[in-house]
């Protein structure tokens, strides 16, 4: 694959980004694309492994020698069409996923990895500037009607795998657009909203069905929801983990998906009722660690914050992998400083808070913390200890509680007699719940989790989906191909 002596010949080129002073003046994406020259020598880095790590670490099981082969050779619409056939929406994993088949990549135990997510993403945008990328409508309609719960990229995934099946679809999306976390969780110089648009005019294309502003168990009764032949729910992960300290009603104390979700409306022009969170001239705190935490980093910037703080309550992460805790080709537990971080933050680990602090008004002006520790108990769950007289006030008009999440909502699994575990994931046997019609996939089902598995999970959950009904499925499982026509 690639060039033979291509990973001795190259090194690894990533792509680069708009200066910092430039860049927060907008929320526009801010790469500078390698060009077509660059990117082939990027591609034929790739080795003739004998066994590609890089396919196995990826949930989707992507082909990459083989699309990287494809570009080394400059068969951009053949590599296109290889993407395509493990990947739904690569434009979306190419900008956004963590890239564990880097991770894994065979190159990596001696060299730099190869850059595969920056060459699926161009091969995606070459495709759709081609032209290539086109409506597959199915040859004949089953007669079977499919209700998907939720427009994020497990129920995107689900809904086009079905529709090619040739059963009709309808994705229930209780926002204005459809999306989910991708339209609306994630600031737009990450993911331009026009990426996701004209997605959604192909799935349109190909027939699939989509309802906005129709919240299922609120405003679409859950009888008319089984009326469909199948339902698959795909409503993601939505609640938000909190504080339960002193001072959490504070004014200024607010979830970080609902400070990003106002500013993607802002940008969207989209109008909103609630009142205008806005970091503008105040001293912000970000508190948790994740890509949701940086992204609020980001978003703080650009609202000209006066300063932006981070904390994290766990150990800072080594900056390379540790080879007795997480050997190749496991994904290592390494420090992530992303591009948010770099356009100014300052970052903290080991502090756990205490109290969010207000004046008479409720109005928050501080946040009490003290430092800590994790103690390891002979292989057991570490504990968290204090250290004594390590207490910091930190004065603050604005915190943001990027903590993750803890589940779905309840309202459809009460509604529907969904069983859940402890984690209130939805219990599901190959994506059927306990109820035979009714599916779920992506965080509904696994937890929070990354754009790629729940593509990869909605992918599944539709071949069992085609199999309830049909008593057969030809669509793909992981790693195999639905082999577009090129």
């Amino acid at each position: 694959m690639g060039k033979v002596t291509g990973f001795k010949e190259f090194k690894r080129k990533n792509e680069t980004y708009k200066s910092v002073k430039e860049r927060i003046t907008h929320y526009n994406e801010f790469t500078i694309p390698l060009n077509n020259i660059e990117l082939t020598k990027q591609s034929s880095r790739c080795m003739d492994c004998g066994i590609p790590f890089c396919h196995s670490a990826c949930p989707l099981g992507n082909l990459v020698p083989d699309f990287n082969h494809m570009v080394h050779k400059g068969e951009w619409k053949k590599a296109s069409w290889i993407l395509h056939t493990t990947n739904n929406f690569p434009e979306f994993t190419g900008r956004l996923c963590p890239a564990p088949c880097e991770q894994a990549c065979v190159l990596g135990i001696i060299d730099d990895s190869i850059s595969i997510e920056n060459i699926e993403k161009n091969i995606v945008e070459r495709a759709f500037k081609e032209g290539w990328i086109k409506p597959q409508l199915p040859s004949k309609r089953t007669g079977k009607s499919v209700a998907i719960v939720g427009s994020g990229p497990a129920g995107l995934a689900t809904a086009q795998q079905l529709n090619r099946a040739g059963h009709t679809v309808t994705v229930f999306e209780r926002d204005d657009k459809i999306g989910g976390l991708l339209r609306y969780g994630i600031p737009n110089f990450k993911l331009e909203k026009n990426i996701i648009d004209r997605r959604i005019t192909i799935l349109k294309e190909e027939g699939i069905l989509f309802r906005t502003n129709t919240h299922v168990g609120v405003n679409y009764s859950i009888e008319k929801l089984n009326t469909f032949d199948a339902i698959v729910l795909c409503g993601g992960a939505t609640q938000r983990r909190s504080l339960p300290i002193k001072g959490i009603n504070s004014k200024g104390v607010v979830q970080a998906m609902t400070f990003l979700k106002q500013q993607n409306k802002r940008n969207a022009g989209v109008n909103f009722n609630e009142e205008n969170i806005l970091a503008t001239n105040k001293n912000v705190i970000v508190i948790g660690g994740g890509d949701t935490g940086s992204d609020c980093v980001g978003t703080s910037n650009r609202q000209k914050a006066t300063s932006v703080t981070n904390i994290e309550i766990m150990p800072k992460p080594p900056t390379n992998r540790n080879e007795e805790t997480t050997p190749w080709p496991f994904w290592p537990l390494k420090l992530k400083t992303t591009t948010s971080h770099k356009e100014g933050c300052n970052r903290n680990w080991l502090i756990s808070t205490k109290e969010f602090i207000a004046d008479t008004s409720g109005n928050l002006i501080a946040l009490k913390t003290v430092q800590v520790e994790w103690i390891s108990n002979d292989g057991q769950k570490p504990t968290l200890k204090e250290i004594p007289n390590t207490e910091k006030i930190w004065p603050c008009e604005l915190v943001l509680l990027a903590l993750g999440f803890e589940g779905p909502e309840p309202t459809l699994s009460k509604q529907l007699g969904i069983k859940t575990d402890f984690k209130n994931n939805y219990i599901a046997h190959n994506y059927q719940t306990n109820i035979p019609h009714i599916f779920t996939a992506g965080d509904m089902h696994r937890g929070q989790s990354l754009i790629v598995w729940a593509i990869s999970e909605g992918r599944e959950a539709a071949r069992e989906v085609d199999k309830y009904l049909m008593g057969f499925s030809n669509l793909p499982t992981k790693g195999d191909g639905d082999l577009p026509p090129l």
